[in-house]
């Protein structure tokens, strides 16, 4: 008898133990799986590109055909238009115009002369920084207008024979931040 409990209970444990390690029965497992389709993430644009060349003018609106061979006076102001393709893509997308290049101090004496930003205009319409995409996502014609005015309250001989050099000027698309971004 004592046999016959001992093989009883040997046979218990075996048959948990196959039971255990899956050798007997089914364990219910269930799992599904449902499909996505996110999408494509595309990136947008942001470039500037110089339309034509620009156009000096005087304080008459007459056009200066080269401005090197132009002498400024004390009290002259002249204006620099020049068109900018803008392209500006993306949900959220902002920018600002500005330039590179202009400082007080390049040629003439910094309280003689006034250097503006640039003005900016689409369409004939005065718009501000940050620029925004059209409604239609087309590229923009942005024309971006800088004044140079030689000081009516320049006196004696100041700053006579000087030099301002526009050759190295630029303007510069830079996105600007936007909530939601960071």
């Amino acid at each position: 008898m004592k046999n016959s409990t001992l093989v009883k209970g040997t046979a218990a444990i075996a048959v948990g133990a196959a039971l255990l390690l899956g050798g007997g029965g089914t364990l219910a497992n269930w799992n599904a799986e449902a499909t996505a389709a996110p999408g494509t993430i595309v990136a947008g644009d942001l470039n500037v590109v110089k339309s034509v060349n620009g156009v000096w003018k005087d304080r008459n609106d007459t056009v200066i055909p080269d401005i090197s061979a132009y002498k400024v006076v004390p009290g002259d102001k002249l204006t620099f238009t020049q068109d900018l393709t803008v392209t500006l893509t993306g949900n959220k997308m902002a920018a600002n115009v500005t330039t590179t290049g202009i400082s007080a101090t390049n040629g003439f004496t910094p309280a003689n002369v006034s250097v503006s930003a640039p003005v900016l205009t689409v369409g004939g319409t005065a718009v501000a920084n940050p620029l925004k995409p059209t409604q239609t996502g087309a590229d923009q014609t942005v024309t971006a207008t800088i004044t140079f005015e030689f000081l009516s309250s320049t006196t004696g001989r100041a700053d006579t024979t000087k030099s301002y050099n526009f050759n190295n000027v630029a303007f510069q698309l830079t996105q600007v931040t936007q909530s939601g971004l960071s």
